[in-house]
């Protein structure tokens, strides 16, 4: 299904649970910006001869099986966090690229950046939120290890997590133009693209495994 830059601004500001059993379309729309930033950083690894963030804080020892795409609809279907959640984590992952030049978003680091924002976001943007432990469990990693990604990033992010509502609206237009491009069939391609690099990288690594 193509998405439109209006299916998603609906999506935003009026996403009701009880009337709406899809996973919200910002989703797809955040993944598919992520998928891009790997590919282009990977680019930029090569061509300078590394591929590695200087801003280790979110790196993990294995990079995980699971697509951008179905980390974020695992976090969604466990947490229920509203679409306006993922645009703040937008919002505040584009922040902390901004204040440190040298991270960079890598395979490796990408989900513990995806679930230590949303966490974030979704303690400034809605009333009720889980416990970090739980937010821990949907994401796979430890209770302490999600506690200090936390401290870690507020003091990387000076505190600065206030969104007023002129940002979080430019935000949401940069995401629908992201939608514009291509009437959403480029962002559909590049989830399938991702999918398909995953589950090459998963045969390789059971080949080597049965050698």
């Amino acid at each position: 299904m193509a998405i439109s830059p209006r299916k998603l601004r609906n999506d935003v500001y009026s996403y009701s649970y009880q009337n709406d059993s899809n996973t919200p379309l910002v989703i797809s729309v955040l993944a598919s910006l992520m998928e891009r930033t790997l590919i282009r950083n990977q680019r930029i690894g090569r061509k300078c001869g590394s591929s590695v963030s200087k801003t280790r804080i979110f790196d993990c020892h294995e990079t995980p099986d699971m697509t951008i795409k179905s980390y974020l609809e695992r976090i969604f279907k466990y947490t229920k966090a509203g679409p306006s959640v993922y645009v703040v984590a937008y919002v505040y992952i584009d922040r902390f690229c901004r204040s440190q030049p040298e991270f960079r978003i890598t395979s490796r680091n990408v989900h513990r950046l995806l679930i230590t924002t949303i966490m974030v976001a979704s303690k400034y943007v809605e009333d009720m939120n889980y416990r970090n432990s739980y937010f821990a469990k949907v994401g796979g990693i430890t209770t302490k290890e999600i506690n200090s990604l936390e401290f870690d990033f507020l003091f990387l992010m000076n505190f600065k997590m206030h969104v007023n509502l002129s940002v979080f609206e430019s935000y949401c237009c940069h995401l629908e133009r992201e939608v514009s491009i291509g009437g959403g069939y480029y962002i559909e391609k590049t989830l399938r693209c991702a999918e398909e690099i995953k589950s090459r990288q998963i045969e390789e690594r059971v080949t080597r495994i049965t050698l």
